[in-house]
């Protein structure tokens, strides 16, 4: 592993002159390098959480693809999530290991472009396919005899595939209106990835407008399926406080609570990551909020769908048993 990295006047001015005025050319990503005497621990720490969020819902995927037990539009936009969380974290987390390991942490304009384009996009896939699957479990709960007709397969795929494609030009868009800003005060982004806001902050011009169009398509693409969630569960915990057995009360709140613990993890860190006023007190704070939607809930996801969910431990346990037979 190199040498601990050290901000410096050089790595600050990477910069092209063009007439009077530097340009920047390429970000540094500060990350954690107040920690220098750990960064070999973080690497392995963050290695571990990388190889287990890439196994776990890989892990996912393959049960439902092999189980018939699991042939239900629930494991369907499961496996979808499941796919979603490894591109992810894999826009993410390799760049910032290979930045632990090398201390080499300047980013190109168009790479650091590439990634916050990809993150913005999967962000906004992960929004809505959660409010998808609150949508299916709120038909399954509150409307069981129509359950079959409603949520077929071929309503799952159209649900599916708008909510991967939904967030794509719009946020295409909003990376370049980003990048088409004039960074001439400092190349250094104070986070372990390309996000919008530390990068907003860099620019040298009047960034009113650009903040808030994020703060508008963070409600459209981010409050709204929010919201959309939290009243289908608002209506499934009615429907389930009415089922006349205690046994049956337990049973829907069990076919709920996995998806609404990663729903609580996801949109609480993200929400007070992008609502929380700007200051430099509070530029710690909001790396590890960023640290936990990031990657910490997509690590915990697949432990959270499968040790709560009684369909996935028993597909686990026939493809084991019929593998060591």
């Amino acid at each position: 592993m190199s040498n601990k990295f050290v901000p410096t006047d050089e790595t600050q001015n990477k910069t092209a002159q063009e007439g009077n005025v530097s340009r920047v050319t390429q970000f540094v990503l500060l990350g954690f390098y107040d920690l220098s005497d750990l960064q070999g621990f973080l690497f392995g720490v963050f290695a571990i959480i990388y190889i287990i969020i890439l196994i776990g819902n890989s892990l996912i995927i393959i049960l439902t693809k092999l189980s018939p037990e699991l042939q239900k539009p629930m494991y369907f936009l499961l496996a979808n999530f499941s796919f979603l969380e490894i591109c992810y974290v894999s826009v993410i987390l390799p760049r910032m290991l290979v930045n632990l390991w090398t201390q080499y942490r300047n980013i190109s304009l168009l790479e650091c472009a590439t990634q916050m384009c990809f993150f913005l996009m999967l962000a906004t896939t992960e929004c809505f396919l959660l409010a998808v699957m609150a949508y299916d479990r709120y038909v399954a709960i509150c409307h069981p005899l129509h359950y079959p007709a409603v949520m077929n397969h071929k309503r799952c795929v159209q649900l599916a595939v708008g909510s991967w494609v939904i967030g794509i030009p719009v946020q295409i868009g909003l990376t370049v209106e980003i990048f088409s800003l004039s960074f001439c005060n400092s190349n250094q982004i104070n986070s372990f990835f390309c996000d919008t806001l530390p990068i907003i902050t860099l620019a040298c011009e009047n960034t009113s407008q650009i903040e808030a169009f994020v703060y508008l398509e963070t409600i459209l693409f981010a409050a709204v399926p929010f919201v959309w969630i939290l009243t289908s569960y608002s209506k499934i915990i009615f429907t389930i406080l009415k089922l006349p057995t205690g046994s049956g009360r337990a049973k829907g709140f069990s076919t709920c609570s996995s998806h609404l613990l990663v729903v609580v993890l996801f949109f609480g860190s993200a929400t007070i990551t992008y609502f929380t006023p700007k200051s430099n007190a509070s530029a710690g704070t909001a790396k590890l909020l960023s640290l936990f939607y990031t990657v910490v809930t997509p690590m915990f996801n697949p432990m959270i769908y499968s040790l709560r969910n009684k369909d996935v431990i028993a597909a686990l346990r026939k493809v084991f048993l019929k593998k060591y037979r």
